[in-house]
């Protein structure tokens, strides 16, 4: 198998097209509603929030138990959650003056609360030029805070001299949290995929990825992971569960640089938990940490705001056994404070990065797993004041 990243994001598989037009959602013109398009049905999959309050978009696609389909409308600038009933027949109302789709699905992003704009839903929708193939013009439309648009495309090569595409794109910047976050992420392939296996591969390969992630502990109403693919190929190839992980994983990772407000990428290594199920947590408790993500702000290498989160973890630990270090260099070994004036020194070059690991070693057991935050600085809490999804 030989893998290339190519253009294209989500149109880069073969029979998809995509692409962004102004619906005057924002203002000043902004790209704010997109599509993606197959020209042949699609099975579809999707995983979803595990917040309580569901977004309308997300009760339309269960309710109708859709598991095929040749489009997906997605709105920015208004979230289409809290809306009760109303929202969901916003939906079909939307659906009803457009031209005639297969199982249309529908997923929005934006203000939680208030009803969907539908005359200018449907006037934009109705501008859609469905041979486009504008990847990154629907990567922008779906931005809400996001600083920038983030997609990938990669081409398989196969050996018998066969080939496929799968291609991603992603939004998200806040209401991040290791249970889907505020993320909406599409993903695209050219292969023949049943709905039961994609559903499959999404909830597996999101444990490691879209949520092992967190920038700032909050979990959405609208968080969505859809997953398309057209069969244009008419075969399946076991080296797509790679990839595809690959795909997620740089969208999961890119939703964590770009968080509001943050400056560094962090990854938190667990090992010698007591197990998988342990490691995970305290993964997750430092990566969710408002005190850890205020002291990577900072650049400050003391460790005791990392010892006091694993602490709290609700996990086995033992205050004797416990080992940090920030990359390779050691800060506390085996209950041990190594900090002095020469350590402090090597470990505040480490913070100064953009991206660096973490290691923690809890001693207890053979548990391992690995979480993904930022940091954060006292500005982020003015930017997400206005309730945001």
């Amino acid at each position: 198998m030989v893998k290339k990243r190519i253009e294209g994001g989500v149109s880069a598989p073969d029979g998809f097209f995509s692409d962004g037009v102004s619906a005057n959602l924002k203002s000043g013109g902004e790209l704010d509603l997109g599509f993606i398009y197959s020209d042949t049905i699609s099975n579809v999959g999707a995983i979803f929030t595990s917040n309580s309050f569901v977004a309308s978009p997300l009760k339309h696609f269960q309710r109708n138990r859709i598991s095929e389909t040749d489009f997906i409308l997605v709105n920015s600038k208004n979230a289409n959650a809290m809306t009760g009933e109303k929202g969901v027949e916003d939906i079909e109302t939307i659906f009803s003056q457009l031209p005639k789709f297969h199982n249309p699905i529908m997923s929005s992003t934006g203000v939680i609360g208030n009803f969907l704009p539908i005359e200018k839903i449907v006037s934009g929708a109705k501008r859609f030029d469905l041979s486009s193939q504008k990847s990154e013009n629907f990567a922008k439309a779906i931005m809400t805070t996001d600083a920038y648009p983030k997609e990938i495309a990669i081409r398989v090569e196969l050996p018998d001299g066969k080939s496929y595409s799968v291609g991603g794109v992603a939004k998200g910047a806040g209401m991040i949290n290791p249970s889907m976050a505020t993320m909406l992420a599409f993903i695209t392939t050219d292969l023949e995929i049943s709905t039961e296996k994609i559903v499959e591969l999404l909830k597996e390969n999101s444990k490691t990825t879209f949520n092992a992630i967190s920038v700032d502990g909050d979990t959405s109403t609208n968080d969505s992971v859809f997953l398309l693919a057209n069969g244009k190929k008419g075969f399946y190839d076991k080296s797509f569960e790679v990839v595809l992980h690959e795909v997620m994983k740089f969208l999961a990772l890119e939703i964590v640089r770009d968080g509001e407000g943050a400056k560094k990428m962090v990854s938190f290594q667990i090992r010698g938990a007591k197990n998988d199920f342990e490691a995970e947590k305290i993964a997750k408790t430092l990566s969710d940490s408002l005190l850890v993500k205020t002291a990577l702000f900072g650049e400050d290498p003391n460790w005791g705001r990392i010892a006091m989160s694993i602490g709290a973890s609700g996990t086995e630990v033992s205050e004797e056994k416990l080992s940090i270090s920030y990359e390779d260099v050691e800060v506390l070994k085996d209950g041990k404070n190594l900090f002095n004036s020469e350590v402090e020194k090597r470990a505040f070059e480490i913070l100064k990065r953009e991206s660096f690991t973490i290691f923690c070693d809890i001693g207890v057991g053979d548990g391992e797993f690995k979480s993904y935050g930022c940091d954060l600085g006292y500005e982020y809490v003015k930017i997400n004041a206005d309730y945001r999804t």
